[in-house]
């Protein structure tokens, strides 16, 4: 059923009167402990693009609040990320030095065309593509990309400053060649995070255990700074509102950038619907998957204007937004909001934040990905499909984040290819004539599958029975004309039974329905 008219222009009204004071407060709540997590992250993605520290903070203001009223997902929480800050920086370091103006005005063109294309694909409707990330794939990708962001937050948590690695494969070799190193104060207040953090969470579930952990890692460290004086913690700055910006809209540099354009905006895309899904699976929220792509292009439409750079889906923010219990999409405003008041006025206090309690909480979150029943039924229902969610989940550790979700789409289709290509068939014989049933589409894969079981037969007619084919397209078509020339050649012929008009009407538009070698029975 097509979304009412007002909701498709201004999609949160589906959920703004839901809304009352109990549930204002929780997400008030829930986007303070997101705040907390996004300022560090967002400051080192934007040094990880090539930009000003500041940056950061900016594409996790704006674009976030756009992409939370007008997107479909009730947990999804954008912001800069890892993948995009890395691409973006190969794309336009070449053009210009890093961090200087004219490399901040490219990154922001760039992030507006990303935003367009996205908006685009949205309008036309084309977000049906997400329908091609299997759940299984959604299981790997899950279960990987817990794994990949638990192994990054691993030096944090025992205090290490290591840099960071294109996979989690070559993080984790960095890792084990420094493990000697490290800092047990760091280390202890990781153990009371955690033990802080699930303490309050079986004890008082209604209080938000994540934030009260990493106030109290975070205390620890304050109130005894002759144990745990050399314990890191999130690196001072200077922050300010989101200040305006004006797009240089040259026709070269447009040219130029909008390869990388595309290939962003798909990026981006990929990243937050696959996050989105994934929630939307474990929450049973019905994701409108077209609405979702509108919003998060007009994220990155509007997000330049105010300084942002290209933001799509965080899996640790919106993770943490759902298992906090977000209660509308609100909670990711507030996040936003948030982020701009501590920007503005707390960049002292934030500058007290221990790293390793922000690591110990991040942890509690990859360990809530894990969908245990999940794989377990998935191994039961479909080993071959088990198979595609282990492959994603290797892929994320041996690849990088986003090409993981490609190669499990990928591994999906070959598998479908492989299972549609061979048809179901039943065989049997009424008097001298061999029947065949097909269960399955008549398409270019599975042709030669069925050409083989036609030529194998030596019954004066060789009659199929099309009750259960719904499609058919031009190399079916082609093919079976083939075939029933061939047995007429040989004094036999090639029967079509209880064929469906619209496969008929295909078959028959090759020759016309008096030169057709094919013979039809009701």
């Amino acid at each position: 059923m097509p979304m009412p008219h007002r909701y498709s222009l201004l999609p949160f009204l589906r959920w703004l009167p839901q809304v009352t004071a109990r549930s204002l407060g929780r997400d008030a709540l829930v986007g303070l402990t997101g705040a907390i997590l996004a300022l560090p992250q967002a400051i080192a993605y934007a040094l990880i693009a090539g930009l000003p520290a500041e940056y950061g903070l900016y594409a996790a203001v704006v674009p976030v609040i756009v992409a939370c009223l007008w997107g479909s997902s009730l947990h999804l929480i954008g912001g800069p990320t890892a993948a995009i800050s890395v691409v973006l920086f190969a794309s336009v370091s070449p053009l210009a030095v890093p961090a200087s103006p004219d490399y901040v005005a490219l990154v922001l063109l760039l992030s507006f065309l990303a935003g367009l294309f996205q908006w685009l694909l949205g309008l036309l409707r084309f977000g049906s593509l997400v329908n091609f990330i299997s759940q299984s794939v959604l299981l790997g990708f899950t279960l990987g990309a817990a794994l990949v962001i638990a192994l990054g937050q691993v030096p944090n948590l025992l205090g290490l400053d290591l840099p960071g690695q294109a996979t989690a494969l070559k993080g984790a070799l960095v890792l084990g060649e420094h493990l000697r190193e490290a800092h047990w104060p760091s280390l202890a207040v990781a153990a009371l995070t955690l033990g802080v953090a699930l303490g309050v969470h079986r004890l008082w579930p209604r209080l938000p255990a994540l934030l009260l952990a990493i106030l109290a890692g975070s205390l620890l460290v304050w109130l005894l700074p002759g144990w745990f004086a050399a314990v890191p913690q999130v690196e001072a700055f200077a922050g300010s509102l989101p200040p305006l910006a004006v797009l240089r809209f040259d026709l070269d540099s447009v040219l130029t950038l909008l390869p990388a354009a595309v290939a962003l905006g798909l990026l981006g895309l990929v990243t937050s619907l696959s996050i989105a899904r994934a929630l939307a699976q474990q929450s049973q929220q019905i994701l409108e998957v077209d609405t979702e792509v509108r919003g998060q292009g007009l994220a990155n439409l509007v997000g330049p204007w105010f300084s942002a750079y290209l933001s799509a889906g965080s899996f640790t923010r919106s993770a943490l937004n759902q298992q906090s219990g977000a209660l509308s999409p609100l909670a990711g405003v507030f996040s936003a909001l948030w982020v701009a008041l501590f920007a503005l006025y707390g960049a002292a206090l934030l500058a007290h934040i221990a790293l390793p309690a922000m690591a110990a909480v991040i942890l509690l979150i990859c360990r809530g990905l894990v969908d245990a029943p999940g794989l377990r039924a998935l191994w039961r229902v479909s080993r071959p499909e088990f198979a595609v969610m282990a492959l994603t989940c290797a892929a994320t550790l041996l690849l990088e984040l986003q090409t993981a979700i490609y190669a499990g789409v990928l591994a999906s289709l070959l598998f479908y290819l492989k299972r549609t290509s061979q048809p179901r068939l039943q065989r049997w014989y009424e008097g001298r004539d061999e029947v065949l049933g097909i269960e399955g589409s008549i398409f270019f894969g599975a042709c030669a599958y069925l050409q083989r079981h036609i030529q194998a037969s030596q019954a004066p007619a060789v009659v199929l029975d099309a009750h259960y084919v719904n499609f058919i397209d031009y190399a079916g078509v082609v093919m079976l004309h083939q075939e029933a020339r061939r047995l007429g050649l040989q004094q036999r012929s090639l029967v079509l039974r209880r064929v469906r008009p619209r496969v008929r009407e295909e078959l028959l538009k090759l020759e016309g329905a008096e030169a057709c070698p094919l013979q039809f029975k009701d």
